[in-house]
């Protein structure tokens, strides 16, 4: 098996200067402006990482809580959570099925795969006290058209990671991982080669795409108003592996 090695460094670039994003907006179009604006030269190979919540505004997910009518099993679970049942409402219809229900939270597994508290609906940075938005609804499919887009504007051959924030088990604090990808491996695959002691390597499968949206969050964060970063110098097989390729089967969960 060949395994494309990293190099020995990477540059993380803040992308500023993207305004509040509304539906219809062009994602790919407003990160290009920004780099024209800011001067940034956009190099062969270099991987943008942008917020889903961009995204998702830009698909039109935003939820207008006054809109929703809640089931009678809304209303029955918003006594026990002690959440808004027009919440939990939208936290069902944006997933596949609900793990678990408990201390006010729905741990639930998305459209797309991902397991995350309710769904991944989210208030914060809406913008807007009576709305919640959803995750975009094919974060792959939103990466490989935000892709196709940058490379046509800045006629290079790109890498798109559309990145958002978790909990993980057994740590506190969260971390940025990969939700949607395109034109890169999320994997980094040593199963097969040999360590440093030449002994061969079982089970290392590193998740590149989600250490890479970790990393890109570090000059994003959370109130700075930086949804995009572009990776540079970071080598990788470009072989098209989707995101949705990191959710672990039911078969080797544990827990579900």
């Amino acid at each position: 098996m060949t395994v494309v090695e990293p190099g020995d460094m990477i540059e993380i670039l803040a992308v500023k200067g993207i305004p509040d994003v509304k539906p219809g907006d062009d994602i790919a179009k407003l990160i290009f402006d920004a780099c024209q604006k800011n001067n940034i030269k956009v190099d062969e190979g270099d991987i943008f990482v942008i917020a889903s919540k961009i995204v998702a505004k830009a698909e039109g997910r935003l939820v207008k809580l006054s809109d929703i009518t809640p089931s009678i099993f809304s209303i029955r679970a918003s006594k026990i959570v002690k959440k808004d049942p027009r919440e939990i409402e939208a936290i069902l219809s944006a997933s596949r099925r609900i793990i678990r229900m408990r201390r006010g939270i729905f741990l639930a597994e998305t459209e797309f795969g991902v397991v995350a508290a309710n769904a991944g609906i989210d208030k914060s940075n809406v913008g807007k006290e009576d709305f919640v938005l959803l995750l975009p609804k094919d974060p792959d499919r939103s990466a490989r058209k935000i892709k196709k887009k940058l490379e046509k504007l800045f006629n290079k051959r790109l890498a798109v990671i559309i990145s958002d924030t978790y909990g993980r088990t057994w740590r506190e604090g969260q971390v940025d991982m990969a939700i949607g990808a395109s034109g890169i491996n999320v994997f980094r695959d040593y199963r097969g080669d040999k360590d440093m002691y030449n002994r061969t390597l079982k089970v290392t499968n590193i998740a590149q795409a989600d250490e890479i949206a970790s990393a890109a969050e570090l000059v994003m964060g959370k109130k700075k108003g930086v949804p995009v970063a572009i990776v540079k110098h970071y080598v990788y097989d470009n072989k098209d592996v989707p995101a949705k390729k990191l959710n672990r089967k039911d078969s080797k969960d544990l827990y579900r």
